[in-house]
């Protein structure tokens, strides 16, 4: 199978570091690597009317966009499973 090269927007590496511990941060990190090697895992959630798809974390939801074409992974939003729907 083909790995997927994981890129992370600005905003979401952004967010990414005002997440609660450190802990939380390395298994977010850990969760986005495996995205690169199977970008649609059992467990995620295709979200409507926007072509994203998201993975929980524990709390935290990675919001992301999977481009075949190009064999991309980007990751759009990193959040609170309360906030990371809302509008920026």
């Amino acid at each position: 199978m083909v790995r997927y090269d994981l890129r992370i927007n600005a905003s979401a590496a952004h967010e990414l570091d005002g997440v609660g511990t450190k802990a939380d941060r390395r298994s977010l990190v850990r969760r986005m690597e495996r995205l690169a090697d199977d970008p649609r895992p059992p467990g995620c959630a295709k979200l409507t009317g926007r072509g994203l798809y998201c993975v929980r974390q524990g709390r935290y939801r990675i919001v992301y966009e999977v481009r075949d074409a190009e064999i991309v992974v980007l990751v759009i939003r990193i959040g609170d499973r309360r906030d990371v729907y809302r509008a920026p």
